[in-house]
């Protein structure tokens, strides 16, 4: 029990992270479908008012006033549906045996029998329109998504990430609301109408909600589930393959039995592997099988049996168990006969891949449709040179099995086919970084060779190479963003080197695999270095931000502020509060006005009252310049420059007008010049404007902006603060 406590204790917290996820979003589904529902109204309002009478204007109509009209009961139950189907789904998704059955299905793309079933017009529609619905919602939800399936898969506690068993997948949602507006009992044309419409608004409410989620599960430490190759020889196409191979075999048999036939109890020529219920993920893990053994006749001659999906499935799981088998002669002649068909292969018209167009460029990274990337893809030949060409690859691939001197290099030359066909057809990795692992492939297949089953072994270099590229690429969402560029290139250079070397042991992945760790671990390390400084940088701003309010507030107890003008006021509140603070903070002799920039407040509160200057215009006149230049020089040490606190010196320069302006008229007037229009009446302060005011936020300097990775936000400098306060002295 002692050492059962710290996983139970655990197990409990991770229970409860999970219960909050189910909470939050239950309770942001009420607002989010309202939501929805107010825009898909807006929006076949529209479609409405622009349809011709009679062409489904009725239905329109009809669509958007059932959908204000079960708003309210839709938006009550939907949060208690969705709580029971997240509790629902968890429950299966930890049920015992979850992920053997998710393996077993990825495994059987068709039934053995075609089977008929009766469904009538509206069951058929339905399903249709559900189909439709989650394929609107998923591209926009991509992004965020991705990393809930991540760290939800984390707290449930699976090894890697299993997007079909997260309880709060799309699927959820679209068949929970699919299900609220069937059973409102409404016309199928109405129903059709409002999903279709619905889909959009959504999607973009889904995605808000995951951001939420995703916050919350990276708040309580769920760290992101790690990228895994799952060595499994089903998937789309795999029942064609068994189909084509068995009718090959079925024609072969005779030449099979001659060779010393099958023997007995085995399957028949397409070599199906019969399993019992898990045995399918035994096989992905490589650690056993329930089907019955293949024999070592059978794995002799594979000229026929090259793409056997039993045959393959068997080899991942007992492949250390079986002794390598010299090839048949019949496997050399199907392999030269490969060799001529690929050779005579024309070249591909356009050799290069087409660029993409700037509107895939400017499309927004959520909405940018996947690139379809596979085996025969061209690929540039700038970046990876001969090895982009399809072609080429083939060439090396059949060059290789050529050279194979026993049945294991044959397997495991598939074996790496099959899952770089996998991984490049993934949809959570970007473009390039599936291209990448295709253009590794030619070094992948040499590996293959002297180490056929290393992509079963986790701890192989080789696998663990895929892997981290495609882990680490998780941090980008953006292929044609700069950073990505530069994660990039040194994957290109590492595996064109790979690809030019002859492989003879595990050594240059090794190599490889610790040059990018090390690369990878700098960048860690430096970006920790710079997240460092800039918790330190907002820590600092956040200390001066409280010291220079409580100094505006003390500020605003002298009592020459009365009368002051409110644009001289916001900057003594505003920007000349941080000044004093920063001084203080800078102050090693705990001085009581560091600087003397308290001094200067008295000169320019007298300065910026017309009644006084008035008066004496001539000690005005003598203490501008000083006043000035210390003011200058505060602002310059929060970073400002000249230009950037023109604003403010522009503002003091109206208020010091009324002096001028007089000297001016004299001097027209003994000239006997029109004399000049009286200056603008000053704006004194209200009782409201001479409270400072909290900060809502730090403010930041331009170097800590620039730390911190602010220079692109709306954050005020003390300029654009003076600007804003002008404009509004100048309303009041």
């Amino acid at each position: 029990p002692a050492t059962l406590a710290p996983f139970l204790e655990t197990m409990g917290a991770q229970t409860a992270i999970l219960q909050q996820c189910y909470q939050q979003a239950a309770q942001a589904s009420t607002g989010a479908l309202e939501r929805c529902i107010d825009k898909s109204v807006s929006i076949i309002q529209e479609a409405e008012t622009k349809a011709a009478k009679g062409g489904g204007r009725e239905e329109l109509g009809q669509a958007w006033r059932e959908l204000q009209t079960r708003k309210s009961e839709w938006c009550g139950r939907f949060p208690r549906d969705l709580s029971a189907a997240f509790s629902a789904a968890a429950s299966a998704a930890l049920s015992e045996g979850a992920i053997d059955k998710l393996q077993a299905q990825a495994g059987a793309a068709k039934p053995k029998e075609f089977t008929l079933s009766l469904a009538d017009d509206t069951q058929l529609a339905d399903a249709i329109e559900g189909t439709r619905l989650l394929q609107s919602v998923l591209p926009v939800v991509d992004q965020p998504l991705s990393e809930v399936n991540a760290r939800i898969s984390t707290a449930l506690g699976f090894p890697s990430v299993l997007p079909e068993l997260n309880p709060l997948r799309p699927e959820i949602f679209t068949r929970t609301l699919r299900t609220l507006m069937s059973g409102a009992g409404l016309a199928p044309a109405v129903t059709s109408l409002a999903m279709k419409h619905m889909a959009n608004p959504l999607g973009q409410e889904l995605k808000a909600i995951y951001v939420e989620v995703a916050a919350l599960l990276e708040r309580a430490g769920m760290q992101l589930a790690e990228y895994r190759v799952l060595l499994t020889p089903g998937g789309p196409g795999a029942e064609d393959d068994k189909a084509k191979a068995g009718a090959d075999d079925e024609a072969a048999t005779g030449k099979e039995s001659a060779a010393g036939g099958k023997g007995e109890g085995q399957g028949d020529g397409g070599g199906e592997a019969k399993t019992e219920g898990g045995a399918d993920s035994k096989v992905m893990d490589g650690k056993g099988s329930d089907g019955p053994a293949i024999s070592q006749e059978q794995y002799a001659n594979l000229s026929k049996l090259q793409n056997s999906e039993a045959i393959i499935r068997d080899f991942l799981a007992r492949g250390q168990h079986l002794t390598p088998q010299p090839l048949a002669p019949t496997y050399y002649t199907a392999v030269d006969k490969e060799m001529d068909e690929i050779r005579a292969m024309p070249e591909p018209e356009h050799a290069e891949p087409p660029e993409p167009p700037p509107e895939y460029r400017q499309t927004p990274v959520v909405e940018r449709p996947a690139r379809l990337v596979d085996q025969l893809s061209q690929l540039s030949s700038k970046v990876w040179g001969a090895y982009g060409r399809a072609k080429e690859r083939a060439l090396v691939h059949v060059g290789l099995k050529k050279e194979a001197k026993n049945t294991a290099q044959v397997i495991g030359l598939e074996v790496v086919r099959k899952v770089v066909s996998k991984v490049a057809q993934d949809p959570r990795l970007l473009g390039p970084v599936r291209e990448a692992i295709i253009a590794l492939e030619p070094s992948a297949l040499r590996l293959a060779m002297v180490d056929p089953r290393f992509l079963t072994d986790e701890a192989h270099a080789g696998r663990r190479l895929i892997e981290a590229v495609a882990q680490r690429s998780f941090r980008y969402n953006d292929e044609f963003a700069e950073d990505f560029q530069e994660f990039f290139l040194p994957i290109t250079e590492t595996f064109n080197v790979l690809n030019g070397m002859s492989v003879a042991s595990v050594k240059p992945f090794e190599a490889a695999l610790n040059g990018l760790e090390g690369l990878w671990n700098q960048q860690d390390a430096q970006e920790s270095e710079k997240s460092q400084v800039v918790l330190e940088s907002l820590g600092v701003a956040e200390t001066r931000q409280v010291l220079a309010d409580q100094i505006a507030q003390e500020l605003s107890l002298r009592s020459d502020i009365e009368g002051a003008p409110a644009v001289a006021l916001d900057f003594i509140y505003g920007p000349w509060a941080l000044v004093m603070a920063d001084a203080r903070m800078l102050d090693k002799n705990r001085q009581i006005d560091p600087g003397a920039y308290g001094a200067v407040i008295t000169d320019l509160l007298w300065s910026s009252k017309s009644e006084l200057t008035m008066k004496e215009p001539a000690k005005l006149m003598a203490l501008i310049p000083g006043m000035l230049g210390k003011l200058r020089a505060g602002l310059g040490s929060l970073g400002q420059t000249q230009n950037e606190s023109d604003a403010f010196f522009d503002a003091l320069m109206k208020l010091h007008q009324p002096v001028l302006m007089r000297r001016l008229r004299r001097v027209s007037a003994a000239a006997g010049e029109t004399p000049l229009p009286a200056p603008p009446p000053t704006v004194v302060a209200s009782a409201e404007r001479r409270k400072p005011k909290v900060a809502e936020m730090p403010w930041l300097g331009p170097q800590q902006r620039d730390a911190a990775g602010f220079s692109e936000t709306g954050l005020e400098s003390p300029s654009q603060i003076m600007a804003t306060d002008e404009a509004n002295a100048a309303g009041e």
